[in-house]
């Protein structure tokens, strides 16, 4: 179930709620489907950054984020260094987690390998869009927030794993699908929700 917004009115998703950040990203970013390469790994990065934190928290230093890592350039993150992650250990504009650094860059070297193979990292994601039997059907607020992950997110992770990604658990993957697309998860009654479907329906599937 949707809830009206009191700023204009407008039904959305209750995890929106009032902050105009991330009502903005709500409206405008979340379930619009994506075949950037860059946008898909900076959010992959990102939602590993995420891990144990709230979005919002992300969100709020996502500049900050972009600055340090080159705007997630994949080559220019895949070249950074020990000497890198020192400086990035004492920017409190991001999440000062080594493993966590570490892990971003590792997984920007995996990512060209994943280009090399596929053409590209939206091919490769795009390939693990399916509607698993066991995902909501009703898309109600309390369906959501008990799916932690699905059959595809399990996939995803078990893949990018294999292939030596890190901080790319299910749970992780399944916000990165539901954020760049690949489901519509968007409430039901939510004004963003007929918008994402027509997006997703008109969407070139990369190959």
């Amino acid at each position: 179930m949707s809830t009206e917004s009191p700023q204009d009115g407008l039904p959305r998703c209750p995890w929106a709620g009032d902050d105009t950040l991330y009502r903005h990203y709500h409206d405008r970013e979340w379930g619009r489907p994506v075949t950037s390469d860059t946008r898909l790994f900076e959010k992959i990065c990102l939602e590993g950054f995420q891990s144990g934190l709230s979005w919002i928290t992300i969100l709020r230093k996502r500049e900050r984020f972009r600055a340090v890592f080159h705007g997630f350039d994949i080559p220019k993150v895949a070249a950074m260094a020990e000497a890198d992650i020192e400086v990035l250990l004492q920017d409190a504009g991001i999440i000062r987690h080594r493993g966590k650094i570490v892990a971003t860059i590792n997984n920007a070297g995996r990512a060209l390998e994943l280009q090399q193979e596929f053409g590209s990292l939206a091919a490769y994601f795009w390939s693990f869009e399916t509607m698993p039997e066991h995902r909501p059907t009703d898309l109600s607020w309390e369906s959501l927030r008990q799916l932690a992950h699905t059959d595809a997110s399990l996939s995803l992770s078990k893949d990018l794993r294999k292939r030596g990604f890190k901080f790319v658990g299910p749970t992780t993957c399944y916000a990165f699908m539901q954020a760049m697309g690949l489901v519509n998860d968007h409430m039901d009654g939510c004004f963003c929700r007929d918008e994402v479907e027509a997006e997703r329906a008109s969407l070139a599937r990369p190959r």
